[in-house]
C-alpha cells in the first residue's frame, strides 16, 4: 500500500485570532498549511500560483468577497467553507468544533495518521532487547491466574508516534502483573494485523485482536478493532458493535475512554502516548469524575506530542513521563494497591 504525505491546506480567514487556531489546529493533526492569509491581502495571481490539496475558507467579517467567488469558479482543489469561530482551545467546546472540522477533511483529503504503518516495517526489523524492570516480589508473592479475566483495565491510547512508544512500554513493563490492557491506535486498517507483532515482539505480555465475547486478560493487550467500536457488556465481556466509531477517527479514543470508564469505573486508566490532534480530551473530564487516571507521555519524548499536549493543557494528566517512566509508575502504583 502506498502511503500518501501529508495533505496540503490553504488557508483564508479574515481574523488574525482565527487564522492562528486553524493554523494550529491543522499542523496538530499532521497537516501542511502552505498558505495562512486574509483574502483581502491576496490577489487571484497569487491565488493561481498556491499549490494546495484544499481551500479552507473560514469568513467571520466579510459576507462577500470577490476573491472567494473567483476561488469557488476556478479552484482545481476542493474549496471547504468552516466551522465558523472557533472556540476557546480549552473549553468543553473545542473538541466538538474540531471534530467536525477534521471529519470533514479527512473525507476530502485523507487522514494523515494513516501514515503511521511506516513505522511498524521499523519495529519488525528492531532486534534490540531494552532492560526489562523487575518484578517487586510484593506483586510476585501475590497469587495469580495466568489468563484470568483482569478486574483492572488501562487503556493506551496512541496515535502518530504511537507505536514505537507503546512499544517500549511494553517492553519494560514486567510480566505478571494484576491488569490487562486495551490498545487504541489510530492507523489505517490495514495494518491491524501487524500491529500485534510489531509492537509486542519483544515484551512479556501478550498482544491480540479484541475477541468479541471474550474478556481482556491479565497479562494481555487487547488491540482495539480500528472499523468496530468496541465496548464491554454488563459482566465485562468485550462487545464488537457491527458499527463503526464515531466519526472523525478510528478507534475513537475519546469514545474508548467512555466505554471503559462506563464499566470499569476506579478499576482503570488511560495513557495517552504520542499522538496528533486532541482526541480523548472531551471525554476526559467524565474518567475523572469516574476516579479514573489519565496519564501522558512527556512531551520531550513523543515523535508527535499534540494528543498528549492537549490533555495536559486541559487540567486532566495526574502524571507525566517517558514511556519507560510510565510503565515504572504503572508496576509501582500496583505495588502500593497490594500493601
Amino acid at each position: 500500500m502506498t502511503e500518501r504525505t501529508a495533505a496540503r491546506i490553504a488557508v483564508l480567514a479574515d481574523t488574525s485570532l482565527q487564522r492562528h487556531v486553524l493554523q494550529q489546529a491543522l499542523v496538530a493533526n499532521g497537516y501542511t498549511v502552505v498558505l495562512n492569509t486574509d483574502p483581502a491581502r491576496l490577489d487571484e495571481a497569487a491565488l493561481a500560483e498556491c499549490e494546495t490539496d484544499l481551500w479552507l475558507v473560514d469568513l467571520a467579517q466579510t459576507e462577500d468577497s470577490p476573491l472567494v467567488d473567483h476561488l469557488l469558479e476556478r479552484a482545481s482543489a476542493p474549496v471547504l467553507f468552516g466551522e465558523g469561530h472557533a472556540p476557546e482551545r480549552h473549553s468543553e467546546n473545542y473538541p466538538r468544533w474540531e471534530r467536525r472540522l477534521f471529519g470533514k477533511l479527512k473525507k476530502l483529503v485523507g487522514d494523515p495518521s494513516q501514515g503511521v504503518g511506516r513505522s511498524l516495517e521499523t519495529l519488525m526489523l528492531d532486534t534490540q532487547r531494552p532492560a526489562r524492570l523487575e518484578l517487586p516480589q510484593a506483586l510476585a508473592n501475590t497469587p495469580l491466574i495466568a489468563g484470568a479475566p483482569a478486574k483492572q483495565v488501562w487503556l493506551l491510547a496512541a496515535s502518530m508516534g504511537g507505536p514505537v512508544a507503546v512499544k517500549e512500554f511494553l517492553d519494560a513493563l514486567p510480566g505478571g502483573l494484576p491488569v490487562g490492557f486495551v490498545y487504541a491506535q489510530h492507523i489505517d486498517a490495514s495494518f491491524e494485523t501487524k500491529l500485534p507483532q510489531a509492537v509486542g515482539r519483544h515484551s512479556q505480555w501478550q498482544v491480540n485482536l479484541a475477541r468479541h465475547g471474550d474478556f481482556v486478560r491479565c497479562g494481555e493487550v487487547v488491540v482495539a478493532p480500528i472499523n468496530f467500536e468496541l465496548g464491554f457488556a454488563d459482566d465485562g465481556a468485550m462487545q464488537i458493535a457491527d458499527r463503526g466509531w464515531p466519526e472523525p477517527y478510528s478507534p475513537s479514543i475519546d469514545q474508548m475512554m467512555l466505554n471503559l470508564a462506563q464499566h470499569f469505573g476506579l478499576q482503570c486508566g488511560v495513557i495517552a502516548f504520542s499522538g496528533m490532534g486532541s482526541d480523548g480530551s472531551a471525554a476526559a473530564a467524565y474518567v475523572r469524575r469516574q476516579g479514573s487516571e489519565i496519564w501522558t507521555q512527556r512531551a520531550d519524548s513523543c515523535a508527535c506530542s499534540s494528543m498528549p499536549d492537549s490533555l495536559r493543557e486541559g487540567g486532566y494528566s495526574a502524571l507525566s513521563g517517558s514511556p519507560r517512566e510510565l510503565a515504572e509508575a504503572l508496576v509501582n502504583r500496583l505495588v502500593g494497591q497490594c500493601s
